[in-house]
């Protein structure tokens, strides 16, 4: 049955980032709905923010278009421009390219939550634009560097590199 049952579907916290980049996300769970129904063009999930909680470090794509959808509480999005205030119905786009870094705040005492959708790509390119950091991914998997390729420092992650 197409109808998915959002409780069957398992939650995944925290961050793929590496090191100390990852403190601070544990408040942050993702179901990946498109996964459990099969979708292979486009990604979908549902990001759920306790309060306090960020949805990723600011960030923009090279290869895959990005759009959210606010379905429970309030967000704020910061992006290149400031903050915005986002409500349940509110969307926001984000197109490949577009070098906006973005992410989305939970500053309220309730929960939130946002539909996120994305191109899949075979590969991608992404640019974090508060630190020195990018990250690549292709069928090997994710790979971190510094913007110009080179391995993060121990001082970015927090661990010997």
């Amino acid at each position: 049955m197409p109808k998915l049952d959002l409780s069957a579907i398992p939650a995944k916290t925290g961050s793929g980032y590496p090191g100390k980049l990852a403190d601070g996300f544990e408040a942050r769970s993702v179901q990946a709905l498109g996964d459990a129904r099969g979708l292979t063009q486009y990604g979908v999930n549902l990001v759920r923010l306790a309060p306090g909680a960020a949805s990723s470090l600011r960030h923009y794509h090279m290869q895959q278009d990005e759009f959210v959808m606010v379905t429970k509480g309030v967000c704020t999005l910061i992006d290149d421009e400031g903050a915005h205030q986002m409500g349940v119905g509110d969307c926001a786009t984000f197109p490949a390219g577009e070098a906006n870094g973005h992410h989305l705040v939970n500053k309220t005492d309730a929960p939130a939550a946002f539909l996120v959708v994305g191109t899949r790509t075979k590969t991608e390119t992404g640019y974090y634009s508060d630190i020195d950091m990018m990250v690549t991914f292709d069928e090997a998997g994710f790979s971190f560097t510094r913007k110009d390729g080179s391995p993060l420092t121990a001082d970015q992650t927090g661990e010997d590199t």
